[in-house]
């Protein structure tokens, strides 16, 4: 349920009525201060079935009430009309900003290595450090990386650049380790559905990138979203990465049509992983320059200046100067819709 106030709403009238969402064992969620252009709106966190609408149009300065009817509540649009922006250390994404770039290697496996991708990534657009520290593979005997020691190299490569990074957790026991060097918290497909571990992640402040399950409809993908929203982590974005299906041209064939359909469903800042979804580094800059066209908010890509000599991962690596390209060709699509605005 949401709140819409009244624009010319008083600070006492407010004040009633974030008291009045409190006594009824409620808790009030402001979703927009008052003293914006636009009216105040509050969002009531908890179980409010029982509640009636007519509870809180009595009171002065409430324009009108809103019971919000889909099951991931918090993550709709419904609930927060206005896109969210995240914030990493002035890098913002999100809403209208421009498109950013999380570019790095697959796996951290030097220290020498990640300092030249960085550099190399860093030089040709990408703003966010990407790289694995703990890497879930299928097979036992596949390299599964360096741990904590792969954070620090990645932290110092992003510190050395000017970079945030962003790494994968897959557990919730190794939340607190991941939160002491990486400032995003990624959640691969296959722990979309790792319960523990997102209510988790809802409770602890660092912005996280929850990616979608191989098999997920995207109900569920907002599902999970909102469950790392109930916890109190209002920095969530959404990743596209490919699904499983019959078809294996693609590694996992590109959910491109899910953009336009999550910008209405959503307020999350989405983003998309070509390289995942195509497996094959002569796929990954059209499947990005097509998500850049559908109006994704950022872009993660796996760089790589050899690719052939990677650990892991290294068929879907493209060369970092085709990071160059993208971020050129997103620069011209922005100019072009804003004179079309």
């Amino acid at each position: 349920m949401i709140i819409k106030c009244e624009k010319n709403i008083t600070s006492p009238q407010f004040e009633t009525i974030l008291k009045h969402i409190s006594s009824l064992g409620l808790q009030p969620d402001i979703l927009r201060q008052p003293g914006n252009e636009m009216p105040p709106v509050i969002g009531l966190k908890g179980e409010c079935s029982h509640i009636q609408p007519d509870e809180f149009i009595k009171l002065e300065g409430v324009n009108s009430v809103q019971r919000i009817t889909v099951p991931y509540k918090m993550a709709s649009r419904s609930y927060n009309a206005d896109d969210t922006v995240i914030n990493v250390h002035g890098v913002e994404i999100g809403g209208n900003r421009p498109l950013i770039i999380m570019a790095g290697p697959c796996a951290v496996e030097s220290r020498d290595q990640i300092m030249e991708i960085a550099s190399l990534v860093a030089s040709n657009g990408a703003r966010i450090l990407r790289g694995g520290a703990w890497k879930p593979r299928t097979f036992a005997r596949s390299f599964e990386g360096l741990k904590e020691q792969g954070l620090k190299f990645l932290k110092e490569a992003g510190d050395a650049v000017n970079m945030p990074v962003i790494t994968e957790v897959i557990s919730p026991d190794l939340i607190e380790i991941v939160s002491r060097y990486a400032d995003i918290i990624q959640v691969g497909a296959r722990n979309m559905q790792n319960f523990d571990l997102l209510d988790r992640l809802g409770r602890q402040p660092k912005p996280v990138l929850l990616k979608r399950g191989v098999s997920a409809t995207l109900d569920e993908f907002l599902g999970a979203a909102d469950r790392i929203l109930e916890g109190g982590n209002r920095n969530v974005m959404l990743c596209l990465r490919g699904v499983r299906t019959f078809d294996y041209s693609q590694r996992y064939p590109a959910d491109l049509y899910a953009i336009p359909d999550l910008r209405r469903k959503t307020h999350l800042p989405i983003v998309f992983d070509p390289s995942h979804a195509a497996g094959n580094r002569a796929l990954v800059p059209e499947l990005a320059r097509m998500a850049i066209a559908g109006g994704v908010n950022a872009l993660i890509i796996e760089a790589h200046p050899s690719p052939c000599n990677a650990l892991c991962d290294g068929a879907q690596m493209i060369p970092p100067e085709e990071l160059g390209k993208l971020a050129s060709f997103a620069a011209k699509l922005r100019e072009l819709e804003n004179l079309q605005r």
